[in-house]
């Protein structure tokens, strides 16, 4: 980190939002995570960067391969920017069996995201390139009985379809970024 004098104000304004964050949460049960949640939150693209997590190891005295550890174990932490809006699909068991897969197909399709690094979609998340949507998908929802289930921007669709799946997309499209 740079001499508080020669860092930008907004990295100043940032740390001294963490400082207080661990402040909050220091000592207490789970601390680690309501931290990483808050920092992650007040971020534009809701992520917590190298640096963060390295400022936050430091602060708290927590080696850095617990709190990488954290946030790479909980699937609601982020490492790479996210866009504005965020799709996410279940990959679970029932949703898959409920075809999840051909949602996941069909919200990147709507969406115009031709990248799939591992070919795979079991985990992933990819941004648009205007970083508007960000599709991932997660292990499981805990919602079976709606199956398939997407998220969009924190609400839960469940029995979702791709017919319907595009009309919240485009609904959440025509809102505009946040």
């Amino acid at each position: 980190m740079l001499d508080v004098k020669e860092r930008p104000q907004t990295e100043v304004e940032d740390q001294a939002f963490i400082d207080g964050v661990i402040a909050e949460y220091a000592g207490k049960p789970g601390g680690i995570l309501s931290i990483l949640e808050r920092v992650q939150e007040r971020n534009r693209h809701k992520y917590l960067s190298k640096e963060v997590l390295r400022w936050v190891a430091r602060k708290t005295g927590e080696p850095l391969s617990r709190i990488y550890s954290v946030a790479t174990f909980y699937s609601f932490f982020n490492l790479e920017p996210q866009g504005d809006h965020t799709v996410c699909i279940c990959r679970g068991t029932a949703c898959h069996t409920r075809g999840s897969r051909d949602l996941l197909n069909n919200a990147k399709l709507i969406l115009g995201i031709r990248q799939d690094p591992d070919g795979g979609a079991d985990k992933l998340s990819l941004t648009t390139p205007d970083k508007k949507f960000t599709v991932r998908t997660v292990a499981c929802f805990g919602q079976c009985a709606l199956a398939p289930v997407v998220e969009v921007d924190r609400e839960i669709f469940g029995r979702m379809n791709e017919r319907e799946l595009r009309k919240v997309i485009d609904r959440v499209d025509q809102k505009g970024t946040k």
